[in-house]
Protein backbone atom coordinates (compact mmCIF):
# COMPACT_ATOMS: atom_id res chain seq x y z
CA UNK A 1 0.00 0.00 0.00
CA UNK A 2 1.48 3.14 -0.83
CA UNK A 3 1.19 5.99 1.98
CA UNK A 4 1.34 9.29 -0.16
CA UNK A 5 -1.05 9.89 -3.42
CA UNK A 6 -0.19 13.07 -5.62
CA UNK A 7 -3.14 14.82 -7.16
CA UNK A 8 -2.72 13.30 -10.05
CA UNK A 9 -2.81 9.96 -8.59
CA UNK A 10 -5.99 10.88 -6.53
CA UNK A 11 -8.02 11.92 -9.20
CA UNK A 12 -6.62 8.48 -11.41
CA UNK A 13 -8.28 6.88 -7.93
CA UNK A 14 -11.40 8.74 -8.13
CA UNK A 15 -11.88 7.57 -11.43
CA UNK A 16 -11.26 4.06 -11.19
CA UNK A 17 -13.87 3.88 -8.24
CA UNK A 18 -16.64 5.71 -10.12
CA UNK A 19 -16.37 3.10 -13.23
CA UNK A 20 -16.24 -0.04 -11.10
CA UNK A 21 -12.59 -0.99 -11.65
CA UNK A 22 -11.22 0.25 -7.90
CA UNK A 23 -12.55 0.33 -4.39
CA UNK A 24 -14.15 3.76 -2.87
CA UNK A 25 -12.53 6.59 -2.03
CA UNK A 26 -13.37 8.84 0.78
CA UNK A 27 -11.70 12.15 1.33
CA UNK A 28 -10.85 13.16 4.64
CA UNK A 29 -9.98 16.74 4.99
CA UNK A 30 -8.21 17.72 8.91
CA UNK A 31 -7.33 20.93 9.14
CA UNK A 32 -5.57 21.93 12.12
CA UNK A 33 -2.71 23.93 13.23
CA UNK A 34 -1.35 24.78 16.79
CA UNK A 35 -2.69 28.24 16.88
CA UNK A 36 -5.80 27.53 15.44
CA UNK A 37 -6.85 24.11 15.91
CA UNK A 38 -10.38 24.18 14.80
CA UNK A 39 -10.26 23.76 11.21
CA UNK A 40 -14.26 23.53 10.39
CA UNK A 41 -14.44 26.52 9.47
CA UNK A 42 -11.68 26.90 6.96
CA UNK A 43 -13.55 23.22 5.82
CA UNK A 44 -16.63 25.47 5.13
CA UNK A 45 -15.12 28.19 2.92
CA UNK A 46 -13.32 25.78 0.53
CA UNK A 47 -12.99 21.81 0.53
CA UNK A 48 -12.18 19.26 -2.03
CA UNK A 49 -15.43 17.66 -3.77
CA UNK A 50 -16.92 15.27 -0.89
CA UNK A 51 -14.62 15.62 1.50
CA UNK A 52 -15.37 14.99 5.37
CA UNK A 53 -14.67 17.33 8.01
CA UNK A 54 -12.09 15.48 10.34
CA UNK A 55 -11.28 17.36 13.97
CA UNK A 56 -8.15 16.20 15.00
CA UNK A 57 -8.82 17.54 18.92
CA UNK A 58 -11.90 15.35 19.93
CA UNK A 59 -11.73 12.50 17.45
CA UNK A 60 -7.60 11.77 17.02
CA UNK A 61 -7.03 12.66 20.25
CA UNK A 62 -9.36 12.38 23.50
CA UNK A 63 -9.07 14.71 26.82
CA UNK A 64 -6.84 13.37 29.58
CA UNK A 65 -4.88 14.78 32.26
CA UNK A 66 -1.73 16.60 32.05
CA UNK A 67 0.17 13.60 32.58
CA UNK A 68 -0.85 12.03 29.76
CA UNK A 69 0.25 14.80 27.31
CA UNK A 70 -1.86 16.83 25.05
CA UNK A 71 -2.71 14.64 22.66
CA UNK A 72 -3.47 11.04 24.22
CA UNK A 73 -4.31 8.60 21.64
CA UNK A 74 -8.36 7.87 20.92
CA UNK A 75 -9.72 4.81 22.58
CA UNK A 76 -10.06 2.37 20.07
CA UNK A 77 -13.98 1.80 20.41
CA UNK A 78 -14.04 5.92 19.75
CA UNK A 79 -11.99 6.42 16.82
CA UNK A 80 -13.88 3.96 15.03
CA UNK A 81 -16.80 5.01 15.97
CA UNK A 82 -15.63 8.61 14.50
CA UNK A 83 -14.37 6.40 11.02
CA UNK A 84 -18.04 5.19 10.58
CA UNK A 85 -18.96 8.96 11.31
CA UNK A 86 -16.65 10.02 8.51
CA UNK A 87 -18.26 7.25 6.10
CA UNK A 88 -15.72 4.81 5.86
CA UNK A 89 -16.65 1.08 5.27
CA UNK A 90 -14.21 -1.69 4.88
CA UNK A 91 -11.95 -1.81 2.09
CA UNK A 92 -11.90 2.15 1.31
CA UNK A 93 -8.90 3.88 -0.22
CA UNK A 94 -8.75 6.47 2.69
CA UNK A 95 -6.89 9.75 1.52
CA UNK A 96 -6.37 12.27 4.36
CA UNK A 97 -5.15 16.11 3.39
CA UNK A 98 -4.73 19.58 5.13
CA UNK A 99 -3.46 23.02 4.68
CA UNK A 100 -0.22 22.37 7.04
CA UNK A 101 2.07 20.69 5.23
CA UNK A 102 0.49 17.04 6.06
CA UNK A 103 1.19 17.64 9.76
CA UNK A 104 -2.36 17.09 11.02
CA UNK A 105 -3.46 14.62 7.89
CA UNK A 106 -0.34 12.06 9.17
CA UNK A 107 -1.48 11.79 12.64
CA UNK A 108 -4.66 10.42 11.08
CA UNK A 109 -2.23 8.28 8.80
CA UNK A 110 -0.91 6.84 11.46
CA UNK A 111 -4.15 5.93 13.70
CA UNK A 112 -5.62 4.64 11.02
CA UNK A 113 -2.74 2.60 9.10
CA UNK A 114 -2.08 0.71 12.68
CA UNK A 115 -5.79 -0.05 12.67
CA UNK A 116 -5.54 -1.89 9.11
CA UNK A 117 -7.19 0.90 6.59
CA UNK A 118 -5.41 1.32 3.09
CA UNK A 119 -5.09 5.49 3.62
CA UNK A 120 -2.85 7.95 2.62
CA UNK A 121 -1.92 11.78 2.95
CA UNK A 122 -2.60 13.99 -0.05
CA UNK A 123 1.08 15.22 -0.56
CA UNK A 124 0.94 19.08 -0.46
CA UNK A 125 -2.80 19.37 0.94
CA UNK A 126 -5.69 21.55 -0.61
CA UNK A 127 -3.00 23.72 -2.17
CA UNK A 128 -1.49 21.21 -4.30
CA UNK A 129 -5.46 20.74 -5.67
CA UNK A 130 -5.99 24.06 -5.82
CA UNK A 131 -2.78 25.22 -7.82
CA UNK A 132 -3.85 22.70 -10.61
CA UNK A 133 -6.54 24.47 -10.84
CA UNK A 134 -9.30 21.82 -9.57
CA UNK A 135 -12.74 22.32 -8.41
CA UNK A 136 -13.53 22.70 -4.61
CA UNK A 137 -16.88 22.56 -2.38
CA UNK A 138 -18.25 25.12 0.32
CA UNK A 139 -20.21 23.99 2.67
CA UNK A 140 -20.35 20.54 5.36
CA UNK A 141 -20.33 16.88 3.87
CA UNK A 142 -22.55 14.71 6.11
CA UNK A 143 -21.82 11.24 4.66
CA UNK A 144 -23.88 8.24 5.49
CA UNK A 145 -22.67 6.51 8.51
CA UNK A 146 -20.02 3.32 7.72
CA UNK A 147 -19.46 -0.09 8.71
CA UNK A 148 -15.50 0.01 9.09
CA UNK A 149 -14.33 -2.42 11.34
CA UNK A 150 -10.88 -1.55 12.95
CA UNK A 151 -8.48 -3.93 13.58
CA UNK A 152 -6.85 -4.08 17.18
CA UNK A 153 -3.90 -1.37 16.02
CA UNK A 154 -1.86 -1.76 19.01
CA UNK A 155 1.49 -1.42 17.73
CA UNK A 156 4.29 1.20 16.56
CA UNK A 157 3.44 2.74 19.92
CA UNK A 158 6.66 3.40 22.79
CA UNK A 159 4.84 4.20 26.30
CA UNK A 160 6.28 6.93 28.79
CA UNK A 161 8.23 3.81 31.17
CA UNK A 162 9.98 2.45 27.65
CA UNK A 163 11.43 5.57 26.67
CA UNK A 164 15.11 5.25 28.83
CA UNK A 165 15.32 1.45 28.52
CA UNK A 166 15.32 2.23 24.13
CA UNK A 167 17.23 4.94 24.19
CA UNK A 168 19.78 3.21 25.49
CA UNK A 169 19.39 0.76 22.36
CA UNK A 170 18.38 2.42 19.75
CA UNK A 171 17.98 6.56 18.33
CA UNK A 172 15.48 8.44 19.67
CA UNK A 173 14.39 11.54 17.53
CA UNK A 174 13.18 14.58 19.11
CA UNK A 175 11.31 16.36 15.77
CA UNK A 176 10.52 20.27 17.65
CA UNK A 177 12.42 22.84 16.72
CA UNK A 178 15.55 23.65 17.81
CA UNK A 179 14.55 26.34 20.16
CA UNK A 180 12.22 24.06 22.03
CA UNK A 181 14.77 21.80 21.95
CA UNK A 182 17.89 23.06 23.57
CA UNK A 183 15.02 24.67 26.62
CA UNK A 184 15.12 28.24 25.27
CA UNK A 185 11.60 28.28 24.46
CA UNK A 186 9.38 26.23 26.33
CA UNK A 187 5.79 27.16 24.71
CA UNK A 188 2.92 25.22 26.84
CA UNK A 189 5.03 23.07 28.89
CA UNK A 190 5.88 23.21 32.04
CA UNK A 191 9.96 22.75 31.72
CA UNK A 192 12.03 23.41 28.45
CA UNK A 193 14.52 21.28 27.08
CA UNK A 194 14.54 17.48 25.68
CA UNK A 195 14.80 13.82 26.78
CA UNK A 196 18.59 13.08 27.81
CA UNK A 197 20.20 11.28 24.55
CA UNK A 198 17.44 12.34 22.35
CA UNK A 199 18.75 13.79 19.00
CA UNK A 200 17.10 17.02 17.70
CA UNK A 201 16.08 16.73 13.93
CA UNK A 202 13.20 19.07 13.10
CA UNK A 203 9.78 17.71 11.40
CA UNK A 204 10.17 20.04 8.98
CA UNK A 205 13.20 19.38 7.54
CA UNK A 206 11.41 16.60 5.43
CA UNK A 207 9.49 19.17 4.00
CA UNK A 208 10.34 21.19 0.66
CA UNK A 209 9.46 24.53 0.05
CA UNK A 210 6.16 23.68 -2.03
CA UNK A 211 4.91 21.85 1.02
CA UNK A 212 5.14 18.47 -0.05
CA UNK A 213 7.60 15.78 1.20
CA UNK A 214 10.65 15.56 -0.01
CA UNK A 215 12.00 12.18 -1.80
CA UNK A 216 12.66 8.99 -0.58
CA UNK A 217 16.71 9.36 -1.24
CA UNK A 218 16.68 13.22 0.00
CA UNK A 219 14.80 11.77 3.00
CA UNK A 220 17.58 8.89 3.31
CA UNK A 221 19.72 11.72 3.31
CA UNK A 222 18.34 13.65 5.99
CA UNK A 223 17.62 11.08 8.46
CA UNK A 224 21.27 9.87 8.07
CA UNK A 225 22.60 13.07 9.32
CA UNK A 226 20.90 11.90 12.99
CA UNK A 227 22.23 8.19 12.87
CA UNK A 228 19.24 6.79 11.67
CA UNK A 229 19.36 4.52 8.48
CA UNK A 230 17.84 1.26 7.33
CA UNK A 231 19.20 -0.62 10.30
CA UNK A 232 18.34 1.78 13.19
CA UNK A 233 15.87 1.38 15.39
CA UNK A 234 14.32 4.71 15.88
CA UNK A 235 11.42 6.38 17.50
CA UNK A 236 10.09 10.17 17.28
CA UNK A 237 8.55 12.27 19.47
CA UNK A 238 7.82 16.01 19.53
CA UNK A 239 5.98 18.78 21.29
CA UNK A 240 2.27 16.84 22.14
CA UNK A 241 2.13 14.00 19.46
CA UNK A 242 1.23 15.23 16.34
CA UNK A 243 4.49 16.28 14.59
CA UNK A 244 5.65 12.97 15.49
CA UNK A 245 3.27 11.31 12.88
CA UNK A 246 4.60 13.26 10.38
CA UNK A 247 7.98 12.53 10.81
CA UNK A 248 6.95 8.67 11.08
CA UNK A 249 5.20 9.05 7.86
CA UNK A 250 8.55 10.59 6.31
CA UNK A 251 10.54 7.50 7.56
CA UNK A 252 8.07 4.95 6.46
CA UNK A 253 8.70 6.39 2.93
CA UNK A 254 12.13 5.99 3.28
CA UNK A 255 12.13 2.78 3.73
CA UNK A 256 12.40 2.96 7.83
CA UNK A 257 9.56 1.81 9.90
CA UNK A 258 10.10 3.64 13.24
CA UNK A 259 7.76 3.80 16.84
CA UNK A 260 6.29 6.45 17.77
CA UNK A 261 6.30 8.14 21.50
CA UNK A 262 2.38 9.66 21.59
CA UNK A 263 2.96 11.30 24.81
CA UNK A 264 6.02 13.19 23.70
CA UNK A 265 7.45 16.73 25.51
CA UNK A 266 3.59 17.18 27.14
CA UNK A 267 3.58 14.06 28.43
CA UNK A 268 7.56 14.11 30.28
CA UNK A 269 7.66 17.52 31.25
CA UNK A 270 4.55 16.47 33.02
CA UNK A 271 5.65 13.63 34.78
CA UNK A 272 7.10 14.60 37.91
CA UNK A 273 11.05 13.03 38.89
CA UNK A 274 11.42 12.53 34.76
CA UNK A 275 15.52 13.79 33.62
CA UNK A 276 15.51 17.07 31.67
CA UNK A 277 18.58 17.79 29.31
CA UNK A 278 18.90 21.48 28.47
CA UNK A 279 21.37 22.62 25.66
CA UNK A 280 21.99 21.67 22.25
CA UNK A 281 23.19 18.28 22.69
CA UNK A 282 21.84 15.16 23.18
CA UNK A 283 22.94 14.97 26.98
CA UNK A 284 22.77 18.73 27.70
CA UNK A 285 22.85 19.97 30.78
CA UNK A 286 20.79 17.52 33.01
CA UNK A 287 17.81 18.58 35.77
CA UNK A 288 14.73 17.05 36.48
CA UNK A 289 11.03 17.93 36.48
Amino acid sequence: MSHIVSVAQLIHLQRAAEHGTGPAVRLLDVRWRLDRPEGRPEYLQAHLPGAVYVDLEHELARRGEPAEGRHPLPEADDLQRAARGWGLDDGDIVVAYDDNRSVPAARLWWLLRRAGVDVRVLDGGIRAWTAEGLPIERGDVLPAPGEITLKGGAGGVLALDQVEEFRDSGVLLDVRTPEQYSGARTATDPVGGHIPGAVNLPAMAAVSSDGRLQQPDVLRRIFATAGVDAGTEVAVYCGSGVAAMHTALALELSGIRALVYPGSWSQWSNTRGQPVAVGILPEGRLTRV
